[in-house]
């Protein structure tokens, strides 16, 4: 993508040809725009096994095969024979014509525009499995036997006669023609090589080298203005989308940014996008959508949507490792749908970082929306938060995760993550209304420091700043965030006498030892926000257990009261989806007056409210359908006692 010199042949075995990310991956040419972008030449290599088992497409006949490929805009040509020195004869020839056939497409298409999607070449390649090895090993079939592992003769410490078939199949080669008394290639061998720069292993788009810097613009044009905190409702992810909007201009010449997104660009309020670019495919477009003009789709468009979580992911990692920059979104709960390749590609990033002649790439960008507490008109099936816990696990060298809490503080994660590289980073947000809370100032300053003391939203007199809270309420994420400034409120409103601190963290890898994560907050520091051993009531987006592992090492763990996402959800109201989960204000006000550890005076008055409210709130819903009305006309102001 936008890489048109670039043209990457992928060998495909039919084993793999099973898998799901393959399958969808046959629909690259209603995406690949081949006036401006490079091309793939997939090799489709079928000898009929997995490494114990049959394959489907193994089995299929030339014409199935052939018509698959067909029918997802390939043109593909057939080599198929088991004499290795005709078949590699006629690959050879399928490969030049099937490179000049790409350059061919690409020629008529800068000449005469595109007219739909190109019909790029694909070659299916027919051999037996174990061609070229023994074809027997003591008196059964190898070749074209799936029963045999992959590499053949085994057993040779302990088998004599099948270390000797080894040594004689190795023989065959002829290694003393091929090499020197030194070991090395003799040199019209060693001559076939390509040139250095165009070897696998030193070409540039191959080593993350082909790329430039990422220019952010300045954020102060997208930050929500410093309107009294709470007191505005905003969608947090549309000034996000803005941004990334005007990136997209400001790489129109140089393209090098992507946004890619199953088919919700719109949904998670990214839409902004699409005041600069298209969403790209190059299927015909009907009439009615091009006289509505609404679905902004166009060959060439740079917004990358398809209803595959891995080909979204699959695409920016490619166009990663080449140097670009880009940007996956999608819903929370749907991302454990490829969490197996972030997996992959942090694991990838860890043991590349330690390879001097690798360049670094820019980070992978993950943007969870749509998440667990919000689920809109969708139910259960919408609601999980579970690739936190699969970033969490993964080596702290190269892993993020940011909960930012409001839009400002977004903007300020977006800027850092996109300017990064060798990290995978991810990012919780939700984009549905929210209270905005800090200035991009103090979001900048929030971020630099991962966690911090919200001190307007507590009521510890600067006279006792050294002194212990009676409760710490912290949280991470934006529904947590909210919550919590709800309870701290109400703590404050019911019982002036309380001391409450409010701590909140966007940045969650600031939470463990900093000899588990480079971000992890020096012990002073740790104690410093939530104290020695004081009680610490805390609501976290993901599942709770999550939080625990970020906790252990710490000196006092069990002082952390957790409240977290517990897998009770529904098509519901926004406030019974904490309710459900007890995460809600009034579960935070009724943890926190259990954990006190002095009798406070209207305590009791205040533990019968919340059981009251949480009681009306059941009631409500159930009559009206929406939330208590207190519920949702609420926002944060100064308390009063």
């Amino acid at each position: 993508m936008d890489n048109p010199g670039l043209i990457v042949a992928c060998f495909i075995g039919d084993g793999e040809a099973e898998t799901g990310p393959l399958e969808a991956s046959w629909k690259a040419p209603s995406f690949l725009n081949p006036a401006r972008d490079g091309a793939v030449l997939p090799v489709l290599h079928l000898n009929g096994h997995k490494i114990s088992g049959p394959t489907v497409l193994g089995r299929r006949s030339h014409e199935d095969v052939d018509a698959l490929l067909k029918a997802h805009g390939w043109n593909p040509v057939t080599v198929s024979g088991d004499d290795p020195r005709l078949v590699h004869r006629e690959l050879a020839t399928a490969m030049d014509a099937a490179y000049a056939s790409i350059r061919e497409l690409q020629s008529q298409a800068l000449g005469q525009g595109v007219h739909g999607p190109a019909k790029w070449p694909a070659i299916i390649l027919r051999t037996p499995k174990g061609w070229t090895g023994p074809a027997t090993v003591g008196g059964l079939p190898v070749r074209g036997n799936l029963s045999f592992p992959p590499s053949a003769p085994g057993g040779v410490r302990e088998n004599p006669e099948h270390l000797a078939q080894l040594e004689t199949w190795m023989r065959s080669s002829r290694p003393e023609t091929l090499f020197d008394n030194a070991g090395r290639l003799i040199p019209e061998l060693a001559a076939l090589a390509p040139e250095r720069s165009l070897r696998i292993g030193a070409a540039r788009a191959s080593r993350g080298g082909a790329g430039t810097a990422l220019e952010i613009p300045a954020l102060e044009r997208y930050a929500m203005p410093p309107p009294p905190r709470g007191s505005v409702i905003h969608e947090t992810t549309r000034p996000l989308g803005e941004l990334l909007r005007d990136i997209y201009i400001d790489t129109a010449i140089n393209p090098r940014f992507r946004l890619f997104c199953p088919d919700e660009t719109n949904s998670n309020r990214l839409g902004a996008v699409f005041q600069a670019t298209d969403r790209c495919l190059l299927e015909p477009t009907k009439d009615g959508e091009r006289a509505l003009a609404v679905d902004h789709v166009s060959p060439g468009g740079r917004v990358m949507e398809v209803l595959s979580e891995h080909l979204c992911q699959g695409w920016l990692e490619g166009y990663l490792l080449t140097g670009r920059h880009g940007l996956f979104a999608t819903y929370e709960a749907f991302a454990m749908v490829s969490a197996s390749m972030t997996i992959q590609h942090a694991k990838w990033l860890q043991h590349a970082r330690e390879l001097e002649w690798r360049v670094p790439v820019p980070s992978l960008n993950i943007l969870l929306t749509s998440t667990c507490w919000r689920n809109d008109h969708n139910g259960f099936s919408h609601q999980g938060p579970g690739l936190i816990d699969t970033v969490l696990s993964l080596s702290g060298t190269v892993t993020r995760v940011y909960l930012p809490p409001d839009a400002n503080t977004l903007l300020v994660t977006a800027e850092h993550i996109l300017r990064s590289k060798d990290y995978v980073n991810l990012v919780v947000v939700d984009k549905q209304p929210h209270p905005q809370y800090l200035t991009l100032e103090e979001a900048r300053q929030h971020a630099a420091a991962g966690a911090s003391v919200w001190s307007w939203a507590g009521n510890e007199e600067p006279a006792r700043a050294g002194a212990r809270p009676d409760v710490v309420m912290a949280c991470a994420g934006d529904i947590p965030t909210q919550e919590t400034l709800a309870a701290a409120w109400l703590l404050q409103t019911h019982l002036p006498e309380l001391t409450v601190r409010v701590v909140n963290v966007m940045d969650a890898m600031v939470l463990p030892p900093r000899d588990t994560h480079p971000h992890g907050l020096s012990g002073e520091k740790f104690e410093e926000l939530f104290t020695a051993d004081g009680e610490v009531i805390i609501a976290w987006h993901g599942y709770a257990r999550a939080l625990h592992q970020l906790l252990h090492g710490r000196p006092r763990p069990e002082q952390f009261h957790v409240r977290g996402y517990n897998e009770q959800g529904t098509t519901t109201t926004p406030f019974d989806m904490v309710v459900l989960n007890k995460l809600s204000r009034y579960h935070l006000v009724l943890e926190a007056l259990r954990r006190v550890c002095r009798r406070v005076p209207g305590a009791d008055e205040l533990v019968e409210f919340c059981r009251r409210q949480l009681d009306a709130h059941t009631r409500y819903i159930r009559e009206h359908f929406e939330d208590l009305p207190e519920i949702q006309e609420w926002v944060w102001t100064p308390p009063i006692p």
